[in-house]
């Protein structure tokens, strides 16, 4: 994945064997992955931790996903972190729904592991590369 940085991915599901299985794909590919099961814990963890990106279901047992996602885009410490959401529900639903959540991403379950680790690799390469320049990391575009 990326050389000597691990991104970290926090997943949030009410589904112990789906986040299992989240876990799993995305630690081989180098991820450091962190797991919440509700919309509490999950609001808890991405401001305690700042991950690179959110793996986000709708459904939640305690505050739906998109009201999650609202919330973190309030916040000024966790606005700009990409947020995916996996959901069974349809996409046209959580778009209407969701128009102030801003997540970056859909995607239906069940979830295209392959396609779902290549996006996750692709945002954190990204959201790595802005973070550097902003950190003045200009020396890394002389390579």
């Amino acid at each position: 994945m990326l050389v000597g940085v691990k991104p970290k991915v926090l997943t949030v599901d009410d589904d112990p064997e789906f986040a299992e299985l989240i876990r799993y794909n995305l630690a081989k590919q180098g991820c450091e992955i962190l797991v919440a099961f509700n919309g509490l814990q999950a609001l808890w963890l991405a401001r305690a931790v700042l991950p690179d990106i959110i793996l986000l279901d709708v459904m939640l047992p305690d505050l739906d996903g998109l009201s999650v996602c609202q919330i973190l885009r309030a916040q000024p410490s966790t606005r700009d972190i990409p947020v995916f959401i996996l959901s069974a529900l349809d996409e046209t639903w959580a778009a209407r729904r969701g128009s102030r959540a801003k997540f970056a991403k859909y995607f239906r379950k069940p979830v295209d592991l392959k396609l779902l680790s290549e996006s996750v690799r692709a945002v954190s390469e990204e959201r790595q590369n802005l973070l550097r320049a902003a950190l003045g990391g200009t020396h890394a575009n002389h390579a």
